[in-house]
């Protein structure tokens, strides 16, 4: 179940070599703090929250509402556990742009160099299947540019991806935690932090739009040319029919012969039902909103056009907001979790005790 999401201001640039450096060493300590504290399970619930998660990047000295919190925060988790995901159990592919489609990769090259006993293929297609429905089955006007796919040894994982408006100049950003994944088709959100709904959205993931998602899967089992000749028939109807229509790609976006070639694969693979037919590769957005309308406008099965969306520094942000990153205090943070690390492994809990204490002050 994806677990929430936080639209971003979309921004561009780098992060300085010695912020990031600092990140990799801070993200690296806090993690095995929450290892010996809480667990495996609890690191990944954390990282699904988008509250905790934008806080996270905060105390680590990030833009508190910048894009490259997300894809920069994911950089420096994923380089801090690199050596030490053996040790500690946690494992982190994809990433960014050419990264995230390394993601399948990843997770078997892990599977296999730790032997562990998982099955490789559950957890990519769980991978895929994430990043299908929020780039796909929910189209919102956000396209997907980076992804983070996070595993245990013993086979729970979470996502945090990220898409981009680049017409609006947002980002938007998804998290799932896969032990409250009982649908990937229906309802996959739990909450949805925004600061403004998007309009014109397709949401064929939502509990109300079951019926469209069970004709899309039935007219994919069609013959294509078929449900090509019913498309050319409703795009040749008057313009009229169509002004109320909040699709964000109307019918002339729709070329027959393209849709037919995507169809053709529909059509060999007879998909059981919309997951299925999601999980097609080559089935894309278009091919989805081709089936939406023609189940619609055809057969009445109307789907939801409603968007499910629903910070702390300690450090400074490297912008400057809400002042300048603080280079001694933050030194000094890495090297007081890690003395508190060594020394909680040794048998002696009083630095974490104290750090734990820090909480309950007001």
């Amino acid at each position: 179940m994806r677990t929430g999401s936080i639209n971003l201001p979309l921004h561009y640039g780098k992060c300085p070599a010695w912020l990031f450096r600092r990140m990799v060493k801070l993200g690296r300590a806090l993690v095995e703090v929450m290892l010996i504290e809480s667990g495996r399970d609890e690191v990944l619930r954390r990282l699904t929250n988008p509250f905790w998660f934008q806080s996270l990047g905060c105390i680590m000295g990030f833009d508190w509402h910048s894009s490259g919190l997300t894809t920069t925060v994911c950089g420096a988790l994923k380089e801090a556990l690199r050596d030490e995901c053996g040790d500690l159990g946690i494992y982190i592919c994809g990433g960014k742009g050419a990264s995230s489609r390394r993601t399948p990769d990843e997770i078997i090259s892990y599977v296999d160099r730790y032997a562990l006993s998982l099955d490789a293929q559950r957890l990519v297609y769980a991978s895929r299947m994430s990043a299908k429905v929020d780039n796909t089955a929910l189209q919102d006007g956000y396209q997907l540019y980076h992804h983070t796919f996070i595993f245990t040894a013993d086979g729970k994982w979470a996502v945090i991806q990220q898409g981009m408006n680049e017409v609006r100049r947002r980002a938007r950003r998804y998290h799932w935690l896969g032990d409250r994944v009982t649908d990937f088709v229906c309802e996959p959100q739990a909450a949805i932090c925004t600061e403004a709904k998007e309009e014109n959205v397709l949401n064929l993931v939502a509990r109300e739009s079951a019926g469209a998602r069970d004709m899309s899967a039935s007219l994919a089992r069609e013959k294509p040319d078929r449900l090509v000749k019913e498309l050319r028939k409703i795009q040749d109807r008057p313009d009229d029919l169509f002004l109320t229509s909040r699709h964000t790609l109307v019918l002339g976006d729709l070329h027959p012969d393209s849709v037919k070639r995507v169809l053709l694969k529909t059509y060999e693979r007879q998909p059981a039902g919309f997951e299925d037919l999601l999980a097609i590769k080559g089935v894309g957005p278009k091919a989805i909103r081709a089936l939406s309308l023609l189940a619609e406008l055809s057969f009445g099965m109307k789907p939801s056009y409603r968007d499910p969306a629903k910070f702390s520094f300690a450090h400074g942000g490297k912008d400057g907001y809400p002042s300048p990153v603080d280079r001694k205090t933050y030194d000094h943070s890495i090297e007081y979790l890690e003395k508190a690390i060594k020394l909680s492994k040794l048998g002696n809990q009083a630095k974490l005790q104290a750090f734990k204490r820090l909480a309950l002050i007001r």
